[in-house]
């Protein structure tokens, strides 16, 4: 195979840099390791920022939020929720830092209003009586998955390619450049060879492992982020806690569910990266300060995805301080003249990452066409509306088809937008399971966590013969899945739903697994 630019990694920043280079008319293909977002870009509290939460610790991050996020409002409104945001204050919180925030705001050009606390429990009456300043901003909710996937959408119909479960098992150097780069898919014996004038590295926390088959070092660290899902949604708008960031002081509507988070521990590697319970007990206990009753609230799932954070010999004792700003690597400098990488960041700020990286690379092809991406908005796809949380329930109260059978009944996924998804993973040629059609609907991420819609999916795609889905392993492999998030939150509850789904699939199929 042989391409202008190959793009190693799927997230949201490997997207928006096949959009930018197509849009271009630069060749480009990009190969991910799993699926779409399976790093920090589908891990995440799904906010928009407006720059506010960063004026006091990183104001060029701010700066870059702040016109990032009005950028997207404006060519991705189908990917967001204006929802607006909160800080909030309470009893006990830095006063100096209260008096500080609206001038750091003024001075990143971050437009904001003070409200009296009262004013604050009008608009959301779920927030603790004991707030001492509140400020509007203009915070909002993303949709990672549904930007990411438009963003290739558009990139494939520009000609692009996209390889999924496809890894970058070497790279082979000749003259200061990387001439080949071998790949090895997914249920293939062989690997397969691509020549490539230009190799971008944009696979967020894996970018130092990548970096390493070049012979290269990253001033990469890895800092895991735990979030926690509830069952309704707590708020109207975006709740920031009124203070430095720190752990537990977001809490993001997600349609018809709430994200609470996060957390910030050091890992050695990107894997293994699971929630724990006692990151969840934390999340709980700190998140009830701001809105009490997150402390009853029923929570159906936890997930952890790792940021990629630079460390350029700060002197930061706690990941907190280290930048959110992203960097992109000519690893020319380093004797290879072909490899870039582009690594830290926000996802408010992925278009800019796309923008500064495909003009180096352009710039190496001898590619004179300026980015237009500022100016293109996103071409959204039926296909896609299905990850919206919320959508399919809505379209179906608006008079869906009856007969249109629903597969998963929490979040009310009819067999139409099964379709619509299996035409699009069909046309790939590359095998899929459960998770891969998760990923881009809402099936198995209700109250029941895939009890029941495991089971009626895989049946329906046994019944299409588009796959060899009469297999257990599959249904107990997307279970699994399942499992990691589900394992720190059972109580109440969700304790008992866990217990229905254990009775429903060991008993009639057996799907045990061996304690690890």
């Amino acid at each position: 195979m042989e391409t202008q630019v190959l793009i190693i990694g799927a997230g949201v920043t490997g997207a928006g840099l096949s959009r930018d280079l197509a849009l271009r008319g630069v060749a480009n293909l990009v190969v991910e390791q799993a699926d779409i977002n399976a790093g920090a870009s589908g891990a995440n509290h799904g906010l928009l920022h407006s720059g506010a939460r960063y004026v006091s610790n990183d104001p060029v991050s701010a700066r870059q939020c702040k016109d990032e996020s009005r950028l997207l409002k404006r060519l991705a409104p189908e990917c967001i929720e204006d929802t607006g945001g909160l800080f909030v204050a309470i009893a006990g919180d830095d006063e100096n830092y209260l008096a500080e925030f609206p001038g750091l705001c003024a001075e990143q050009g971050i437009r904001i209003r003070e409200l009296q606390p009262q004013e604050a429990l009008d608009l959301e009456p779920s927030l603790t009586k004991d707030i001492i300043a509140a400020y509007l901003v203009k915070d909002a909710a993303i949709n990672p998955f549904r930007l990411t996937l438009e963003n290739l959408d558009q990139a494939e119909a520009l000609g692009a390619r996209l390889l999924r479960h496809t890894r970058v098992v070497r790279f082979e150097l000749r003259g200061g450049r990387i001439s080949r780069v071998l790949l090895r898919q997914r249920g293939v014996e062989h690997d397969v060879a691509v020549k490539a004038e230009q190799v971008i590295n944009a696979t967020g926390a894996w970018a130092k492992n990548i970096a390493a088959l070049a012979g290269l070092d990253l001033p990469l660290v890895c800092s895991k982020g735990t979030l926690l899902v509830s069952q309704p949604r707590i708020t109207r708008r975006v709740i920031n806690r009124l203070r430095p960031p720190a752990d537990g002081d977001i809490v993001t509507p997600a349609g018809t569910v709430s994200l609470i988070g996060t957390t910030s521990v050091r890992l050695a590697e990107p894997e293994p990266c699971d929630p724990t319970i006692n990151e969840v007990d934390f999340l709980v206990s700190e998140a009830a300060r701001i809105i009490p009753s997150l402390a009853e609230a029923r929570y159906i799932r936890a997930f952890a995805g790792v940021r990629p954070l630079l460390f350029q010999g700060e002197a930061a004792e706690k990941d907190r301080q280290l930048s959110r700003g992203f960097l992109v690597l000519d690893h020319a400098a380093e004797g290879v003249n072909n490899f870039v990488t582009v690594t830290g960041g926000k996802l408010t700020t992925f278009r800019l990452m796309a923008e500064k990286t495909a003009d180096l690379v352009c710039e190496r092809l001898g590619v004179s066409a300026p980015c237009i991406t500022k100016k293109v908005p996103l071409q959204p796809r039926k296909a896609r509306q299905w990850t919206e949380a919320g959508k399919p329930a809505r379209k179906w109260l608006q008079g869906g088809d009856s007969n249109d059978l629903l597969l998963c009944e929490c979040e009310m996924v009819p067999r139409s937008a099964v379709d619509q998804i299996l035409a699009d993973l069909v046309a790939q040629g590359v095998p899929f399971d459960l998770s891969d059609i998760a990923l881009r609907s809402r099936v198995g991420k209700g109250s029941c966590q895939g009890a029941f819609c495991g089971l009626r999916l895989a049946a329906y795609l046994s019944e299409k013969k588009v796959a060899d889905f009469r297999s257990t392993e599959l249904l107990s492999r997307f279970l699994e899945e399942r499992w990691h998030g589900l394992r720190p939150v059972l109580w109440g509850t969700q304790l008992a739903q866990e217990e229905l789904q254990e009775a429903l699939h060991c008993g009639l199929f057996g799907l045990e697994l061996e304690s690890p």
